[in-house]
């Protein structure tokens, strides 16, 4: 894929991988691009390519991953910072996280009577409708939120406990996808600054169930759409 004439790049990002992880590998095949093209004219290239992007995704999400490329493309971050997003989600319920997702310490509620079949659907849907509006989240502590100058993550990894800001979100939408027990999919529509992973915990402790993130799609961001996407394989077979 020729990426010399793209300022804007939409990737499909795959599980497994970092925001960073993806923008590396962009950079390094948009650097060999731009430079066979400055050698063909004569030019001295540039050591390294600048591409960016416009988002965060956690490694074991995936979906759609706006990448801003060359000077051109970097200085549009602010139009997309405020954006709303769009998100497919699976939480499991009866379950926590230390990070919120699948790839925290996972620790199993202990239930007695009815709560070992969980919630029933009608409960679910009456949380979920709670939740749809305007409202508080905790930024989770494994964020790259920065804390007196450091990542959260970071202080985290290491065991250093710190008071997490708190933000206003606005949920738009929230879609029950299907309910059987202990698993939930969700559909929401979300303003900029909402985390998912945190939305999955809320819920799950509004239903007193516990819950985390075992899935995670981005699907829009904006007018932009994941469908427009191109994988990653894609880009680097090409």
């Amino acid at each position: 894929m020729n990426l010399l004439d793209k300022d804007v790049l939409l990737v499909d990002k795959p599980a497994g991988m970092s925001s960073f992880g993806v923008v590396a590998r962009v950079r390094r095949i948009l650097t060999e691009q731009m430079r066979a093209d400055y050698l063909r004219r004569g030019l001295t290239p540039p050591k390294k390519a600048k591409v960016g992007h416009a988002g965060t995704l956690d490694p074991f999400a995936t979906g759609l991953l706006i990448l801003l490329l060359g000077r051109e493309g970097t200085r549009k971050a602010q139009e997309f910072l405020k954006l709303d997003k769009r998100y497919e989600a699976t939480i499991r319920l009866g379950a926590t996280s230390s990070t919120g997702d699948v790839e925290g310490e996972i620790s199993e509620y202990k239930f007695s009577g009815h709560r070992a079949a969980g919630p029933n659907l009608a409960s679910v849907r009456a949380v979920l409708e709670r939740f749809v509006g305007e409202g508080e989240q905790r930024v989770p502590a494994y964020s790259a939120v920065k804390i007196n100058g450091r990542r959260a993550y970071d202080l985290a990894r290491k065991g250093i406990e710190v008071e997490m800001p708190v933000r206003k979100v606005r949920i738009y939408e929230l879609e029950l996808v299907s309910y059987e027990w202990p698993e939930l999919k969700i559909r929401c529509k979300v303003s900029s600054g909402t985390y998912i992973r945190a939305l999955g915990e809320d819920i799950g402790a509004a239903l007193g169930v516990g819950g985390y993130l075992t899935e995670l799609r981005r699907t829009e961001i904006g007018e932009f759409s994941v469908k427009d996407a191109v994988a990653l394989d894609e880009i680097m077979q090409d």
